[in-house]
């Protein structure tokens, strides 16, 4: 059974930074994806970033690129997401995902592609 489990999330001032952790476990991963995700108050889901679990390629949806940084430990099976530069618009859940489907099979940037979800953590970007 994969479990997913999110932390890091809190309350920053703008400008300020925040780092997810996201732990892994219950699987090895051969070329898949893990991605964050995260949903403001009365918006959609929408994606932030993700990475390829071999290689480690990083992708970013426009509004966080230079700021947001997605990185991977394989040996712990953990991904982050360095935020930098937070803005009030950033407040929101963000999601941890994973998915077991090969990465030439799959929308990284599409929710879903992901058949593993963590509970989510809080970040809060005050003004």
């Amino acid at each position: 059974q994969v479990q997913v489990v999110e932390s890091g999330g809190g309350l920053v001032q703008a400008g300020g930074s925040l780092r997810l952790s996201c732990v892994v476990s219950g699987r090895t991963f051969g070329d898949v994806a893990m991605g964050w995700f995260r949903q403001a108050p009365g918006k959609e889901r929408e994606f932030v970033s993700a990475i390829r679990w071999i290689g480690g390629g990083a992708y970013y949806t426009d509004s966080v690129r230079g700021r947001f940084t997605i990185s991977r430990d394989s040996n712990k099976n953990m991904v982050y997401l360095q935020m930098n530069t937070l803005k009030p618009e950033d407040t929101a859940v963000y999601y941890c995902a994973v998915t077991t489907k090969s990465w030439p099979s799959i929308n990284y940037r599409d929710g879903s592609s992901y058949n593993y979800w963590g509970q989510g953590t809080q970040v809060t970007v005050s003004s």
